[in-house]
């Protein structure tokens, strides 16, 4: 494949996540909230942002490719290790929030990504001490953020307890 096809394909893919984008949020409700901004403000400034940003790939891929971009490297590639342990640590959030709550399921997804983001830097250290360390650190995130959402913001987070504290 060529690199301006490869370009295409990007510029594409990015108004295809756009479209995707604008067909979810046409489903959220337009009521204006607190500052006169509703709940579907966000998800459509994402949206426009998106669609401009396809555009723009499109028309650089059409018009020479994209400019002061360094020739890829064929020795290089993704690094797919990496990649698995970020993707699965999402998933296990998305998993595992309603059923574990927010904070666990945070500190899961960071410890997770971690792992993925050390082993891109070659730092492969698997011992249960160090994924304790990563999860514990992501625990030490994910409760002050909870709590301030929760009690400070009233806003409803999934939670382990009825309380409001877990």
């Amino acid at each position: 494949m060529s690199q301006r096809t490869a370009q295409t394909l990007v510029g594409l893919a990015a108004l295809a996540a756009g479209g995707l984008l604008a067909w979810g949020a046409s489903g959220i409700p337009a009521d204006a909230g607190y500052a006169g901004v509703g709940p579907n403000f966000l998800p459509w400034l994402v949206t426009v942002a998106l669609l401009l940003c396809g555009g723009w790939l499109l028309f650089e891929a059409a018009t020479g490719g994209f400019r002061h971009m360094e020739e890829a490297d064929d020795e290089e590639g993704g690094f797919w290790g990496g990649f698995v342990w970020v993707s699965a640590g999402l998933l296990a959030n998305a998993a595992l929030i309603e059923r574990v709550g927010f904070i666990l399921s945070c500190a899961l997804c960071f410890m997770l990504a971690v792992r993925g983001f050390k082993s891109a830097q070659g730092r492969t250290d698997r011992s249960p001490l160090s994924f304790v360390k990563d999860f514990l650190v992501g625990l030490a995130i994910a409760a002050p953020v909870y709590w301030m959402f929760t009690q400070g913001l009233a806003i409803n987070l999934p939670g382990l307890t009825g309380t409001g504290w877990l």
